[in-house]
């Protein structure tokens, strides 16, 4: 198995790059910089690596403090590799297009890329110096990480989201960015992979899938960049604005029920039956987005974010059919919890690809890859 050393690994871009290395089945290993660097464990941790990919950055602070701390995990880091014996053989570095802006933050981590090429060259290792692009993505930390996780956290509350200064920016998801990282997507192919948008451009699809969504309707997910914002915008709306009620009509003929509208997009919809006792699931998706329905029987639909030992559990009934979405990142599963057969309709915006599944094994009550 390959084992990668990864800095950063608590913050954004580490989550989501965690998730990828799941789905590829490579371990990795938290290499702690800053305040909690310790020389010996972290060599003894990096030991046997096959790469290491330094994400750790200071990017909130006065300017001293982005400077000194960003230059210190490169010192750092630095440090570790050359301390070993047998290092591993790539050191992979997330840059930033705000190298070419003149930004203090850009200046320091054109310095930290410096240190780490000269050790690399040293060493004898090779240097990946891969300048990304602004990032968006699920569980961004707003006012933070992006333009687009502060106005996703603001909509999704019900706040004002104001416009400061309203410009075009590269916006690339972060799963794109963690597969060019770990290897599996040139570098070259970011460009075509990443998206310019507007600052009140991104403002204007985030309230028109708040709008849609509030009805329990998935919008146009036309494009692959429409789907990526929109299953960042809808992980802030987890779990306040789950389960979806289901509007039913009844006459004497029996009951109606409209399971889901969507806008425009591929979809396909698919129906199971599940015997008692039986769980489904117990995978995630990176970028999928996943309804599940009950239609008869019992059920119980459980969720857990990649990383984390919080499980989210609905109990729902074919008797008040209400929809659960599947959240990007989010292990799930279903389980017939009644005595009689349990009756199931699944819709997927993608039309399914065996030889890209999107299905990544991942048990919901598993603790092997919870949080560091």
């Amino acid at each position: 198995m390959t084992t990668i050393a990864m800095t950063g690994a608590g913050g954004f871009l580490g989550f989501h790059l965690r998730a990828a290395a799941l789905d590829y089945g490579i371990q990795t290993v938290s290499i702690p910089l800053g305040n909690a660097f310790d020389l010996d464990q972290a060599q003894a941790a990096m030991e046997a690596t096959d790469a290491v990919i330094h994400l750790a950055a200071v990017n909130r602070g006065t300017d001293e403090e982005v400077t000194a701390g960003n230059i210190l995990f490169a010192n750092q880091l630095a440090a570790t590799l050359e301390g070993l014996q047998q290092p591993p053989t790539r050191i992979v570095y997330a840059n930033s297009i705000q190298i070419i802006t003149g930004t203090n933050y850009g200046a320091a981590k054109y310095q930290a890329a410096e240190i780490l090429a000269a050790t690399a060259q040293t060493l004898g290792l090779r240097f990946e110096n891969i300048v990304l692009p602004n990032l968006f993505g699920e569980y961004g930390r707003p006012f933070y990480n992006s333009v687009v996780a502060t106005f996703s956290h603001l909509i999704a509350t019900g706040q004002p989201a104001e416009i400061q200064q309203d410009r075009e920016l590269q916006l690339l998801h972060a799963q794109h960015a963690a597969d060019v990282l770990l290897g599996y997507t040139p570098v070259d192919k970011m460009v075509a992979l990443s998206q310019w948008e507007s600052v009140s451009g991104i403002k204007d699809l985030l309230e028109e899938f708040a709008e849609v969504y509030a009805h329990g309707e998935i919008p146009d997910l036309a494009t692959a960049f429409r789907r990526d914002l929109f299953n960042t915008y809808r992980s802030y709306t987890f779990p306040a604005h789950t389960p979806i009620a289901i509007q039913r009509h009844a006459d004497h003929r029996g009951d109606f029920f409209e399971i889901l509208r969507s806008h425009g997009g591929t979809g396909q919809t698919s129906f199971s039956t599940t015997a008692p006792g039986i769980t489904r699931g117990d995978h995630y998706h990176r970028r999928k987005v996943e309804r599940f329905t009950v239609l008869a029987g019992e059920a119980e639909i459980k969720l857990r974010r990649l990383f984390d030992d919080q499980v989210f559990t609905y109990r729902v009934s074919g008797n008040e059919p209400l929809s659960v979405d599947m959240p990007t990142l989010y292990t799930h599963s279903i389980s017939n919890v009644g005595t009689g057969m349990l009756y199931t309709a699944f819709w997927t915006n993608d039309i399914f690809d065996p030889e890209q599944p999107d299905t990544i094994t991942e048990p919901v009550t598993c603790t092997s890859s919870l949080k560091l």
